[in-house]
């Protein structure tokens, strides 16, 4: 399928988020969409998703002008949306999945099981997919399931399929295998848009990219052609500079772990972090390292071992245990535990110092809040309008520096991050490994938790690799490569 858009823009009220955007893709290309978080993309894809109208521009499909009113419209025209938030029922088996809404039926409306087997069948043969149409979709990994999205969409004719980072909550083989889809797809003559924050996953899998900035396209043309850095400076409109780490001075031990345990997740972790240090726990997804430090947090228990707070052994019960002691958390899924939907920007980066900050038994001292929530918000530099608009209005990376100014104002001795640029754009990536750092340069101890080799390379001194709720080694900054994390992380014994 060929697709031209053609002077595309859309509004909201007064704020133009689309400008006079052309994209095209041509036949079974696989094209990135790549963009800060607010440039446009997911809007612009929206309309081609048919699930909101332009207010200018054309869109043209093999040469012909087309207009979508709905999806349903986008969709019989070959086009399907697979977003972030997959749309699966665990408790049904993949073949019903794909059959919902569109049951096939027997004479007397029961519904013809064997039919929609079948037709699953022929789709996963068409795809080479050794799958079982029956297996429950909960006993699928995450990339199964983000296949059996890609099968809804083959089973529905789609020529064009639109990914919305799709490798987001995926460990490296995941990736690979989803990746492997996605070539299978092309090669039998489907076009693919790529949406992703990932730049190492563009260079390796698309061969073409559109970046938007602003609402504008600045930039199109061959992956081939240019680096990743290059495709970074498009999106943010600058060169992105990495801040190399500088030797911040190390101080007496924080928070030390002798031989921790919780009976499921990991066993005998030991493990050290001093004042002013940034220190790295890496591994595949599964390796235990969140549970270990939700229990650090609180929020799960230890059946063995030590914790010790600054040479002191503790036994934290509960989350505000941890807060009263100097330890924030930042958790892994902004969406489901980071934000509270429901409040305001100000109430979600207060919410971490609200019960200290109080003028007798009922009365917040609200003067006190709202001056330490400007300081962090002029800190971090976080883009919004009102303190009072909802949290859903920012982007993801300011929600993320939101739920960091949440912790920051409560000046915790030990900061934990779990994988704290998950989803977020590369400007706000590297503004967020600024924070990390200039933290650690005004003492306080920083465990920064990454499925990312090079995200704990950019900002660890030292990295714990874990794999199978275990400690493999410990690297210094001078040990640390990928080649040598992904060893450990596999369990791979040194040659």
């Amino acid at each position: 399928m060929n697709l031209e858009m053609r002077n595309i823009s859309k509004s909201f009220s007064t704020n133009l988020v689309l400008d006079g955007v052309d994209f095209t893709l041509e036949g079974s290309e696989i094209k990135a969409l790549l963009g800060e978080n607010g440039a446009g993309k997911s809007t612009l894809m929206n309309i081609l998703g048919g699930v909101i109208d332009a207010n200018g521009g054309q869109i043209f499909l093999d040469g012909r002008s087309v207009s979508f009113s709905s999806p349903k419209d986008s969709l019989e025209a070959g086009i399907a949306f697979i977003h972030q938030e997959l749309n699966l029922i665990n408790d049904l088996a993949i073949y019903e999945n794909l059959f919902i809404g569109r049951e096939i039926r027997r004479r007397g409306r029961l519904l013809d099981h064997e039919a929609m087997i079948r037709a699953t069948e022929e789709v996963f043969q068409r795809m080479d997919l050794d799958l079982d149409p029956r297996t429950m979709v909960r006993d699928l990994d995450a990339s199964y399931k983000q296949i059996v999205e890609i099968s809804r969409a083959m089973l529905m004719n789609a020529r064009l399929v639109i990914m919305d980072e799709p490798t987001t909550s995926l460990t490296d083989p995941e990736i690979e295998r989803v990746f492997a889809m996605m070539r299978t797809l092309s090669r039998q003559g489907v076009g693919i848009i790529f949406i992703s924050h990932k730049l190492n996953e563009v260079m390796d899998i698309c061969h073409s990219y559109t970046v938007l900035r602003d609402g504008r396209m600045v930039a199109s043309g061959l992956v081939k052609d240019v680096t990743s850095s290059r495709l970074a400076s498009f999106m943010v409109g600058h060169d992105v500079v990495e801040h190399t780490r500088t030797a911040s001075e190390i101080g007496p031990l924080v928070l030390e772990g002798r031989g921790l345990g919780d009976g499921r997740h990991f066993s005998d972790i030991s493990f050290c972090v001093h004042k002013g240090e940034v220190v790295g726990f890496t591994g595949l997804l599964g390796d235990g390292r969140s549970e270990l430090f939700q229990a650090v947090f609180g929020a799960g228990r230890f059946t063995s071992g030590q914790l010790l707070l600054e040479g002191s052994e503790v036994h934290v019960k509960t989350t505000s245990q941890a807060v009263g002691l100097g330890i924030g958390y930042v958790p892994r899924n902004r969406k489901e535990n980071g934000i509270v939907k429901d409040m305001t920007i100000f109430e979600n980066g207060s919410l971490a110092t609200m019960s200290s900050r109080r003028k007798g038994l009922f009365f917040m001292d609200e003067d006190r809040l709202e001056e330490e929530f400007q300081a962090q918000r002029r800190a971090l530099r976080i883009k919004m309008d009102g303190e009072d608009d909802p949290i859903t209005s920012l982007s993801g990376g300011n929600q993320q520096k939101v739920v960091l100014a949440r912790w920051l104002s409560a000046q915790p001795r030990v900061l934990i991050l779990d994988n704290p640029t998950q989803g977020v754009d590369v400007g706000a990536k590297e503004e967020i490994y600024e924070i990390i750092l200039s933290l650690a340069q005004r003492g306080v101890a920083v465990v920064v938790l990454s499925s990312e080799a090079q995200e704990v390379m950019r900002v660890a001194s030292r990295c714990y690799v874990m794999y199978h709720g275990r400690i493999m080694d410990c690297l210094s900054a001078g040990q640390m490569s990928e080649k040598e994390i992904m060893r450990l992380a596999t369990g791979v014994e040194e040659q």
